[in-house]
């Protein structure tokens, strides 16, 4: 009996175990099959991102393939310009310039613009004779390439360097759009038509300045906005500004302000740029601007929305995807974080911050900074670093002022100014803000602006090692030498003592 019921248990066992092994082969062969099926998906996803990558780049650069004749046939309905497709496409690749048109759209990318003599018929005459008078002769590469866009009245996504001319990129066909739409009210005042946010107020200053001397003289005010100031006293000196006021420059926070309380009325916006869009981005303003921008013109009233950037990371995509309408992207260079290579970079590595002082000292005796015309921006992380240098400078004998966040808007302008004339050659600045990479970019980018060439010198300690690796990418994307010690005209003073 012990012994029938041995074999029994056996033989369950036995069928136990073969089950077991039926369901393990199974297994293992339902596993293979969805390896085998999840291995060929991924392959013919990549098959196609392969093929919509290589679709996209021949878009991009397809400025013209057919002859001469066809292209010159092509070209008012693509830019109306003398660029002949060949040296559209020579240009860009010369460049590292891309023309990214919607991926609705058909048509080819807009012919870049050489020289300012191509602007002739295609903006007011009494404009190109304001721009002569500036002694403008060629343009920058991001100017090339975006008035064609926007003289065809497209929104644009601008992704270039710091310093780049950008704008006069969006200026003059902003310009361009008031005088050929100006709307006057019945007292005569001018209505904002065009409005420019930038993320600070020396930005948005020194963008004011740049409009004003090509549009004032032609009647067209433009008026910059900024906190820090009494907005009763900026209201006043808008309201009884020389001329009227068409176009407005201003940040976020303080143009949103007087727009919410009335003050201000945007509801005949109709052309929005935003400057430095990351940057607003990341100092916290995409509320501020999508509140701004739900005030203007809608894209169905015929808003159009132009959007310059020095990066294109998701944030900013998403903000485009949702105000603007199809737009052209023209990305110089790369659409990541880099240096302006107009900008050459030097870095020395010192032990820490007194050896800093010293040499600071020897640097600016080296280049005889009290006698020379170059103006020299010196930049300290906190502002009571940068009191103490502005201090330490003065009795080394130096002519320097100062910028940091415990003077008046009116002191900062008048510190500005001292600079600019060359009244102090040495300005000692302050930079707060979060990742020291992007503030080391946006500050070399103050040198070498508009096409002109600048040096900067980093004093770097064991205190910033941890930004090391990002900074030795950055200089070598902007195609610098070896990192030696070489003479310089601004230098970065981030350590405390």
């Amino acid at each position: 009996m012990a012994e029938m019921e041995g074999k029994r248990k056996e033989r369950e066992n036995e069928t136990e175990r073969k089950e077991k092994k039926l369901k393990k082969e199974k297994k293992e062969k339902k596993e293979k099959k969805e390896k085998k099926e999840k291995k060929e998906k991924k392959e013919k996803k990549e098959k196609k991102e392969k093929k919509d990558k290589k679709d996209k780049k021949d878009k991009k650069a397809e400025v013209g393939n057919e002859s001469e004749q066809a292209a010159s046939a092509e070209a008012p309905k693509s830019s109306g310009n003398h660029v002949s497709a060949s040296e559209a496409r020579a240009f860009l690749e010369s460049n590292n310039i891309t023309i990214e048109m919607p991926e609705e759209s058909n048509d080819m990318p807009p012919r870049p613009m050489l020289a300012f003599a191509e602007l002739e018929g295609k903006i007011d005459q009494d404009l190109k004779k304001r721009l002569d008078c500036e002694g403008f002769s060629k343009p920058t590469l991001i100017q090339s390439c975006c008035w064609p866009v926007l003289f065809q009245g497209r929104d644009i996504v601008g992704v270039a360097e710091t310093g780049s001319g950008k704008t006069l990129a969006f200026g003059i066909p902003a310009l361009q759009y008031v005088i050929e739409n100006k709307i006057s009210s019945k007292k005569n005042k001018g209505v904002v038509q065009v409005l420019v946010v930038a993320p600070t107020r020396e930005l948005a200053i020194q963008t004011r300045d740049n409009l004003a001397r090509v549009s004032e003289p032609l009647g067209f005010g433009v008026f910059c906005l900024y906190g820090g100031v009494s907005k009763g006293e900026q209201l006043r000196e808008m309201k009884n500004h020389s001329v009227p006021v068409h176009i407005i420059v201003g940040t976020p926070g303080r143009v949103l302000d007087l727009a919410r309380e009335g003050s201000i009325d945007l509801s005949q916006v109709s052309y929005l740029t935003l400057d430095e869009a990351d940057r607003m981005l990341d100092k916290g303003f995409e509320p501020d601007i999508r509140a701004i921008i739900g005030m203007t013109k809608s894209h169905q009233d015929g808003r159009h929305t132009n959007m310059f950037s020095a990066t294109w990371p998701p944030a900013v995509r998403g903000l485009a995807e949702t105000f603007m309408r199809s737009p052209v992207r023209v990305t110089v260079g790369s659409d990541e974080l880099s240096a302006n290579r107009r900008v050459s970079q030097s870095v020395e590595v010192l032990q820490d911050g007194r050896a800093k002082e010293r040499r600071l000292s020897d640097f600016l005796r080296s280049i005889e900074a009290n006698k020379t015309n170059d103006k020299i921006l010196i930049f300290a992380l906190y502002k009571k670093e940068a009191q103490r240098v502005e201090s330490m400078l003065r009795r080394w004998g130096y002519h320097v002022s100062g910028i940091h966040g415990d003077l008046s808007q009116k002191d900062r302008i008048a510190s500005l100014n001292a600079f600019k004339t060359a009244e102090t050659p040495l300005l000692v600045a302050t930079d707060v803000a979060a990742r020291a990479i992007e503030d080391y970019i946006h500050r070399i980018g103050r040198t070498g602006r508009g096409g002109k060439s600048g040096k900067a010198l980093t004093f770097f300690t064991d205190e910033d090692k941890a930004h090391a690796g990002e900074l030795i990418r950055v200089l070598k994307d902007a195609g610098q030498p070896e990192l030696v010690p070489g003479k310089a005209k601004k230098i970065t003073f981030d350590d405390d003592d």
